[in-house]
């Protein structure tokens, strides 16, 4: 545990880091995002040895990612996630299974047996909504149909990911994998989303006219309503972000939707760069000084980065082309999602420090890889009108 010096030389070391990589990154015409993640391998044990993932900083680059999609479901109303939802739900469905197929057939290919290729192969399937909302939001874009697409793609994406995940885990103990308990899971995930998502946003919308008529600040029961949904979300086995992203959309749905976006800025300013330098800070890069080691990584980053736009393409043709690919780029950074199951992969002893050390590798270099591509592409689309 660090001492409260120690906490609060990091935070500056963080918070500094993450203005300045982010600065560079905009004045070479990258997303932010980019610089922050970078600089959190500059500054991470890995390189200058400024700051180390601990305890009370994973709590506030938790918090940082929490109020991001907060921000983001503020921006994004029922009506229009509803029109894209037939998209959604096919890109989410098929940028899990192609991820998956093919990471497993690389998993057992590198040698290991198909219970722990699986395993691997699950760090290959979930998409970090964090990075891809960030760089949304940077672009002004959520509006977008592609973006709508994306977000309600990730929300699916999360819990397939999840089921996902509690079956290579039972593989790994040797269990049964009991087919009605994970359908159990799956009705309580969808029925916590449909819920709050349908039924959260009718009523924000029927006490509207209720609220508009007092001068009430809905500040602090719209940040109440974020950690009570976050928190709620992970009892039913989602991540904490899904629930964060609903109750800014139940929030979006009051008179004072513009004022809460207004006022959660300097939040969002604060407490986001925690989570991105942080996402940097933990790539082992000794792990990966050798030249099979580098092979490996640039063959399963591309496998991850394929995999993704493929699946998530193929799901969002209706979009067209050009549609299909901003979605598939969308789909394409693992983040935090793969870094948790290589954790979980270490801690079961299912892999070495050097497999860890590749998947958080591949997880942090599509996290990367990404927002300048998205930036790219959405450029490229408005100009060519």
């Amino acid at each position: 545990m660090q001492h409260g010096h120690d906490i609060l030389l990091s935070l500056f070391a963080i918070f500094v880091a993450a203005q300045v990589g982010g600065w560079l990154a905009r004045a070479i015409r990258l997303p932010g995002v980019v610089g922050e993640i970078v600089a959190g391998c500059v500054i991470g044990p890995s390189a200058l040895g400024w700051i180390a993932p601990s305890e009370p900083l994973e709590v506030l680059s938790e918090i940082g990612v929490v109020l991001l999609l907060f921000a983001v479901g503020l921006e994004t109303r029922i009506e229009e996630m509803q029109r894209v939802g037939r998209s959604a739900f096919l890109v989410g469905l098929f940028g899990v299974i192609v991820p998956f197929g093919l990471g497993s057939l690389w998993a057992h290919g590198a040698g290991y047996d198909w219970a722990k290729s699986l395993f691997v192969a699950a760090a290959f399937v979930a998409t970090s909504a964090g990075i891809t909302a960030r760089v949304l939001q940077e672009l002004g874009v959520l509006q977008r149909e592609e973006a709508r697409v994306i977000l309600g793609a990730a929300v699916i994406d999360d819990i397939l990911a999840m089921l996902l995940l509690g079956i290579v885990t039972a593989l790994q103990a040797g269990e049964n994998v009991q087919i009605g308990k994970l359908a159990i899971v799956l009705a309580e995930a969808i029925g916590f989303v449909v819920v709050i998502g349908l039924f959260g946003t009718r009523l924000a919308r029927r006490a509207a006219a209720t609220l508009g008529a007092r001068e009430i600040d809905l500040l602090p029961a719209a940040l109440a309503l974020c950690l009570g949904l976050a928190f709620l979300s992970t009892q039913f086995g989602l991540a904490a972000i899904i629930g964060a992203f609903l109750a800014g959309m139940v929030a979006s749905e009051t008179p004072q939707r513009e004022k809460l976006e207004h006022d959660t800025r300097p939040l969002l300013m604060l407490m986001t760069p925690f989570f991105f330098v942080l996402t940097g800070a933990k790539i082992e890069l000794a792990q990966l000084a050798s030249a099979d080691a580098l092979l490996t990584l640039a063959l399963i980053t591309a496998i991850a980065l394929v995999s993704k736009l493929l699946g998530g393409g193929l799901g969002a043709l209706a979009l067209g082309r050009r549609g299909a690919l901003i979605v598939g780029v969308g789909m394409m950074p693992r983040g935090e999602v793969g870094v948790v199951i290589a954790s979980l992969g270490l801690a079961a002893g299912v892999f070495s420090p050097r497999t860890y050390a590749l998947i958080v590798a591949m997880s942090l270099l599509t996290s990367i890889v990404t927002p300048p591509l998205l930036a790219l592409l959405f450029k490229r689309g408005r100009a060519a009108p």
